[in-house]
């Protein structure tokens, strides 16, 4: 079956998923570009330190805190034109990159700007995907979804790759900028022909608390403040404290993709056979591992050598993160009907977002006052928090049927 054939297969006749999926993998290979030099260009351009970065990783999650808000403020706009609007808003943002001066403050902004669109775009993709699918279809809808923004994604990584390869003396950021800001609008042209007025999702627009979930949304703290330690600093280590170039740390990520890409089936297929509560066990034991080598390898082994096991660690954190996909499987356990299922998860990921802007806050005042040794420890010691408390869970029933 060719590629048009299982589409077709997939999604119903007389909806826009062509031009959706033509957006999202527009974005997706923006979006590569975009974070394939970020982190170089904070730290090589804009000069943020460590506690710089961890600031704007505060500023940069509030947006997907508020959005609950935002979609309850802006319940009657339906999901299409939310989309569209996380369209523009993102255009925006790269265009402040492209075309405002470097400065710590207008950089946080741009970023804010982009962060926002893009928390309002997560959802609706999500929305669109279900919509557009044939009955008994949503799970190859979102996977489809899920793997054109990987396609374009690695793309835009390895474009940077190439790029600031071959212009290693001269980093062309501001070009590239202006390419990820001309490919968003080239995004949002194919976004706004997308048709129809789908409802938004009722469970996004607010928050689920019910008492049987109270250790999921622990181990949804846990798992926020040890994931937001790699997802700042991980890369600002390999530049600030190893001297790594926009290239390398785009090939890192374009690895690490590919990597997880294959990784994440495996990760699910073991999550069925051995159950939920094992995998959340080892999954964070393996993480005080990675994390004493990403805090200690210069101590350990030459720079060079010592690098490359952080770039090795970097990679292994990213595949021991999909683990994460066994909480999920924990709250189908625990649930009665798929809503709340829904509705938790989405209070899951905001109670995520949360502790994430106040780790990125303390995370760069522990690097540069008590070192990335501290720094890691302490993600460290959440991890093993995190795998005390997920010891304690009582499994209603067997997760491989």
């Amino acid at each position: 079956m060719n590629l048009f054939s299982k589409l077709k297969n997939t999604f119903k006749d007389g909806t826009s998923y062509k031009v959706f999926l033509i957006s999202i993998l527009i974005t997706g290979l923006s979006y590569g570009l975009y974070k394939g030099m970020l982190d170089n260009f904070l730290a090589e351009v804009v000069k943020m330190g460590e506690m710089d970065r961890g600031i704007t990783e505060f500023f940069r999650e509030i947006p997907g805190i508020l959005l609950v808000f935002v979609l309850a403020a802006f319940y009657m706009l339906s999901v299409e034109t939310m989309y569209k609007a996380g369209a523009i808003i993102m255009l925006v943002g790269m265009a402040m990159h492209a075309v405002l001066p470097p400065t710590k403050i207008l950089a946080t902004v741009a970023i804010c700007m982009y962060s926002f669109g893009e928390h309002i775009q997560l959802g609706m993709k999500n929305t669109l995907s279900l919509q557009y699918a044939k009955d008994n279809k949503g799970g190859e809808a979102l996977g489809t979804h899920t793997s054109v923004t990987q396609i374009g994604t690695l793309v835009g990584y390895l474009v940077i790759v190439f790029a600031f390869s071959v212009f290693s003396q001269n980093s062309p950021y501001t070009l590239f900028f202006v390419i990820a800001a001309c490919l968003l609008g080239i995004s949002a042209v194919f976004s706004l022909k997308i048709k129809g007025q789908s409802k938004t999702d009722e469970t996004k627009r607010r928050f689920y608390f019910h008492k049987k979930y109270i250790k999921y949304y622990m181990l949804e703290v846990f798992y926020g403040a040890r994931k937001q330690v790699f997802f700042t600093f991980g890369p600002y280590v390999l530049i600030l404290f190893y001297g790594a170039n926009a290239a390398t740390i785009s090939l890192l990520f374009a690895v690490s993709a590919v990597t997880c890409f294959f990784a994440s089936p495996i990760i699910g297929r073991i999550i069925d056979k051995i159950g939920y509560k094992t995998v959340m066990v080892a999954d964070t034991l393996i993480l005080v591992i990675v994390c004493f080598f990403y805090g200690f390898a210069h101590h350990i082994f030459s720079k060079d050598v010592a690098f490359i096991v952080c770039c090795i660690n970097y990679v292994l954190d990213a595949v021991i993160s999909l683990a994460s996909m066994a909480s999920n499987i924990y709250v189908k356990d625990l649930s009665d009907t798929p809503e709340e299922v829904k509705a938790t998860i989405s209070t899951g990921v905001s109670i995520n977002h949360l502790i994430t802007i106040f780790i990125a806050l303390f995370g760069g005042w522990i690097w540069k006052t008590l070192g990335i040794e501290l720094l890691f420890i302490a993600s460290a010691v959440l991890g093993l928090c995190n795998s005390a408390y997920a010891a304690t869970i009582k499994t209603r029933k067997k997760t491989n049927n």
